[in-house]
C-alpha cells in the first residue's frame, strides 16, 4: 500500500499543484470564478447541470465539476459532486458510470453505458484529491474505477492501444466499421495517473497511440480529425455519424496541453484547422465549411492556449474575464486559465 501511494504521489503531482493539507492547497482557480461556476451549474444535490443540453447531467460534468472542485481547493464542494455521482451515476455493477441522468424523465437513467472520458474524468479528480487531503477513501474509489476502465474501456486492435468510448458498442464485433473511437476522450493528464491506479504498460501504449493516431487522422480540407472515427481500416469518419469537427474535438489542443504534449506542429495544425478569422468554429470535414462559429471566450480559450504554448502570445483581456454562460465553453475557460496559470504564468 505504501509503495502504491507513493507512485500515485508521483503521478499526481507531475500535473497537479503541490499537495499539502486541504488548508494550505493552493488554489488554482481563484474564489470568483468558482463561486460563479457553482451559482449557474451546481444544484444542491451536487449534480452538475448541463443548460446546453435540456439541463441534464451526465459522468463527464461530474469528473469535470470534481476536478474544477479540486483546483480550486473546495473539498466541501468536491464531496457535494462526488455524492451525488457515487449514489445516482455509479450504478452499473462492473464499477463504471452510467453516462446520462435527465431531471425530466423517470427513471432519471434510460442508458446505463457508460461515457469513458467521464469515468477517466472522475478517477482522476478522486485520485488528486485523495492524495492531497489524504482521503484514502478517494483513492480506493478511484483505483476501482481505472481498474475497470483498463478491463472494459481499453483495448488493443491491429497494434494500436485504443480507449473505446463506452464498454458497448464501439468494437468491430459491435459494429461493421469497429472499432470506432472519439479523439477528444482521450485525456491526457489523467493516463498516467490512471498507471499508478492501476498499472499496466498499456496505459503509456494507450497515450503514445493517441497522439500517433491524431497525427494521422487528417480529414477533408482543413486536415482534421473527426469526432468519431472508425479504424476497421485506415482511419475515416464512422458510419452513422456527421464527418464534422464538432464540439467535443474542440477540446483536444487543450488536452493536449494540459498533458504536457506540447508538439507544436500537431498543435498548431488543430488550432489553423478548426478556427475561422481566428475563432474556433464546429467544421464540416467534406467541404472544409465552418457550421457554427463559437465566439464563446471558453471556446476561443483553446486557441489562446496553443498560442501560448507555442509562441509564447500573452492571453487576451477576454479570456482572463470569467462571465459563465453554458457549461461546456465555461468548464474548459476555466481548464485553461488553471493551466496557464500553473504552467504558463508569463502568458498572463
Amino acid at each position: 500500500m505504501r509503495l502504491w501511494r507513493m507512485l500515485l504521489v508521483a503521478a499526481t503531482a507531475m500535473f497537479a499543484p503541490a499537495s499539502p493539507p486541504a488548508a494550505a492547497q493552493q488554489a488554482m482557480i481563484n474564489a470568483d470564478a468558482w463561486s460563479a461556476y457553482k451559482a449557474k451549474f451546481l444544484d444542491p444535490s451536487g449534480r452538475i447541470i448541463d443548460n446546453g443540453n435540456g439541463n441534464i447531467s451526465h459522468s463527464e460534468g461530474q469528473g469535470y465539476g470534481m476536478l474544477l472542485a479540486y483546483l480550486s481547493a473546495s473539498p466541501a464542494d468536491f464531496e457535494q459532486i462526488w455524492y451525488f455521482t457515487r449514489t445516482e451515476l455509479l450504478l452499473r455493477d462492473d464499477g463504471l458510470a452510467v453516462w446520462k441522468w435527465d431531471p425530466n424523465v423517470k427513471p432519471h437513467v434510460t442508458d446505463t453505458n457508460n461515457a469513458t472520458d467521464g469515468d477517466m474524468l472522475i478517477a482522476y479528480a478522486l485520485a488528486l484529491a485523495g492524495t492531497a487531503w489524504n482521503r484514502n477513501d478517494y483513492i480506493l474509489a478511484a483505483s476501482r474505477m481505472a481498474q475497470a476502465l483498463l478491463a472494459k474501456t481499453v483495448a488493443r486492435s491491429a497494434g494500436q492501444m485504443l480507449l473505446l468510448p463506452g464498454s458497448e458498442g464501439f468494437t468491430g464485433a459491435d459494429r461493421k466499421d469497429g472499432p470506432v473511437i472519439n479523439p477528444s476522450y482521450w485525456i491526457y493528464e489523467a493516463i498516467p495517473v490512471m498507471a499508478a491506479l492501476a498499472p499496466s504498460d498499456a496505459w503509456q501504449e494507450l497515450s503514445d497511440d493517441g497522439v500517433a493516431l491524431l497525427k494521422t487522422m487528417q480529414f477533408g480540407p482543413r486536415k482534421l480529425p473527426a469526432e468519431w472515427v472508425s479504424l476497421s481500416g485506415p482511419p475515416r469518419p464512422a458510419e452513422g455519424f456527421d464527418a464534422e469537427f464538432a464540439y467535443n474535438a474542440l477540446r483536444i489542443p487543450l488536452y493536449l496541453a494540459r498533458g504536457g504534449i506540447t508538439d507544436k506542429a500537431l498543435l498548431t495544425r488543430l488550432r489553423k484547422g478548426m478556427s475561422q478569422d481566428g475563432i474556433p468554429a464546429t467544421i464540416d470535414l467534406t467541404t472544409g465549411r465552418p457550421k457554427t462559429v463559437l465566439s464563446d471566450p471558453g471556446y476561443r480559450i483553446v486557441n489562446d492556449v496553443v498560442a501560448c504554448v507555442v509562441d509564447g502570445t500573452k492571453l487576451p483581456v477576454s479570456a482572463l474575464q470569467f462571465a459563465p454562460a453554458l457549461y461546456y465553453p465555461s468548464t474548459l475557460q476555466l481548464l485553461g486559465l488553471a493551466y496557464i496559470g500553473e504552467k504558463h504564468p508569463e502568458c498572463l
